[in-house]
């Protein structure tokens, strides 16, 4: 696995904030296989259980339990790790909750950004930052098309809004303060992201496994809204191929079409651009049970419509997804299903095998990152 991503992680020192939640668990599974330096920063795992406990990633990587809006906590992070990587992850990353805590949703996702820029500026050895914000920073109007890259950002819920504001103040301190430091920042934009692990509430996998383990109805919200479903090893793969690249590649002038440092979208094809219902269908197909409408006219607004153009990832990058829905779903239950009960040195086992899989197809797809 460490040739993947031209060995571009193999003993380097990379920092990744959220490491214990659901994508930031994979990714340090993900960057433990490729022979990276781990360090995590974040607060304890959100969920029981957790991916990151499952794995069992605290005894095989630095593990540093803290607040990404602690301004001191996240300079003393960097200044003493000296990262020659950093993916920014941690958030609060779910819309209802969003409503329920504004306040904390926008100083966790813009201050708490602010604060890994800030840090960063005082790095004066070479540091690739890679900002994870969402698909949901577009200033979404429900329309077919693909959002661009230089589409408006914007939001109607907090969420939303905290992110597109994420990415506005990304531009701003890139722009101000990176023009010709050896730091290089760029964002990555992902679509619906689902796969083994995730156990937050108010999110429709979780909620079908949840469902299906007690041998319940699946309560289904939202059943026609569509989104843009991707395993979550697709957009890690942009993450890190983005980071590889912006590591060895030549920098480019500052607003230039053809510069990594900038925003990027990481989607699915366009066949998995699904409605709820479609999905919790194809899960029961692999694990069956029932669902039952639990849609809430007072509920808060969750957009109906929402799709990812990823035209600019495959011209400059050559990235591509690699699982389509049907694949994405099978796998995401098959994790669930092979992993009940198991032993943590089982499911980080089954975890590895699923990362050397997906990797194994990107290589027969021709995807640049995945040469051997």
């Amino acid at each position: 696995m460490i040739a993947a991503f031209g060995s571009a992680f193999a003993g380097r020192r990379v920092l990744v904030t959220g490491h214990t939640g659901f994508k930031g668990a994979w990714l340090s599974e993900w960057l433990l296989g490729l022979g990276a330096d781990v360090t995590g920063f974040a607060l304890a795992p959100p969920t029981e259980p957790a991916l990151f406990d499952q794995l069992g990633l605290a005894g095989r990587m630095k593990h540093v339990v803290s607040d990404v809006r602690d301004v001191a906590a996240v300079a003393e992070a960097v200044r003493s790790g000296q990262p020659e990587f950093i993916f920014h992850l941690a958030a609060q990353s779910l819309v209802r909750e969003s409503y329920e805590q504004p306040v904390e949703t926008f100083t966790t996702n813009v201050m708490g950004t602010i604060n890994v820029l800030e840090a960063a500026r005082s790095l004066e050895r070479p540091c690739v930052v890679i900002v994870v914000t969402t698909d949901k920073c577009y200033l979404n109007r429900e329309w077919l098309y693909g959002y661009r890259e230089d589409d408006p950002l914007g939001g109607r819920d907090p969420y939303s809004a905290s992110k597109a504001a994420a990415e506005i103040a990304t531009a701003a301190w890139r722009s101000s303060f990176f023009g010709k430091s050896p730091v290089r920042v760029a964002s990555g934009r992902a679509g619906n992201v689902i796969g083994g692990g995730d156990w937050a509430r108010d999110r429709i996998v979780p909620d079908c496994i949840r469902a299906l383990s007690a041998g319940k109805p699946i309560p289904v919200r939202n059943r026609l809204a569509t989104r843009p479903w991707q395993h979550v090893l697709e957009p890690l793969a942009g993450y890190l191929w983005l980071a590889a690249s912006l590591a060895s590649a030549p920098r480019q002038p500052q607003h230039a079409d053809a510069s990594l440092e900038s925003g990027f979208n990481f989607g699915p094809d366009s066949n998995s651009n699904r409605n709820v219902g479609d999905l919790v269908s194809r899960v029961l197909d692999h694990w069956p049970g029932e669902w039952v409408d639990a849609s809430d006219g007072n509920a808060p607004h969750e957009a109906r419509f929402l799709h990812l153009s990823t035209d600019k990832a495959a011209s400059l990058l050559r990235w591509r997804p690699v699982w389509a829905f049907e694949r994405t779903i099978a796998e995401t239950v098959g994790w669930y299903r092979d992993t009940t009960r198991a032993s943590h040195s089982v499911i980080a086992e089954h975890t590895r095998r699923q990362i050397a899989c997906y990797s194994a197809d990107a290589a027969a797809a021709g995807l640049p990152w995945a040469a051997r």
